[in-house]
């Protein structure tokens, strides 16, 4: 009996693992999921209203990303949210925080893509064409020791000005 609830418990814990994974779409969304690329990834696609296509991108700890989002209409946007955290709110948005996000990821998670054109702003049409860029980036290489110019020691004579004799 003990061994039967140790398996449903721990499908339990499995079970809402994966929930904590799995986006919450609204009506009309279409899921598409991706793979983090090994180079320059560019989705397009068109933002209707209530009809698009939200992309979801696995990550790695450690693994640095550049994911930029162009448009001709003022009115689409882009939101990339953290699926592994229980909140609603958006880690980017491309309405406050510009149209490129650079990052380096800090623990294996995935992340939601939602482009989506703005019921609050008055408008015309229903929706925009959009262009996603998810570019890989290099790991940040370290100064080297060489590069900082080495204190001046007073002991030893300039070779640019000879002692006086």
């Amino acid at each position: 009996m003990r061994k039967l609830m140790a398996i449903a418990a721990l499908g339990a814990l499995l079970a809402s693992a994966a929930l904590a994974q799995s986006p919450e779409l609204q009506p009309g969304e279409r899921l598409e999921k991706l793979q983090f690329p090994g180079a320059t990834m560019e989705l397009k696609g068109w933002t209707k209203f209530g009809n698009s296509r939200v992309y979801t991108l696995p990550v790695k700890a450690g693994q640095h990303v550049k994911i930029s989002f162009t448009t001709k209409s003022k009115f689409a946007f882009l939101a990339i949210f953290d699926l592994a955290t229980p909140d609603d709110e958006a880690i980017f948005g491309t309405d406050e925080d510009g149209d490129t996000y650079t990052t380096t990821a800090m623990a294996n998670t995935t992340w939601l893509l939602r482009p989506y054109y703005s019921k609050a702003s008055p408008r015309r049409g229903l929706g925009a064409p959009y262009s996603i860029l998810i570019e890989p980036q290099a790991a940040a290489q370290p100064a080297s020791p060489q590069a900082t110019p080495a204190p001046a020691d007073d002991k030893k004579p300039s070779p640019l000005f000879p002692p006086r004799q």
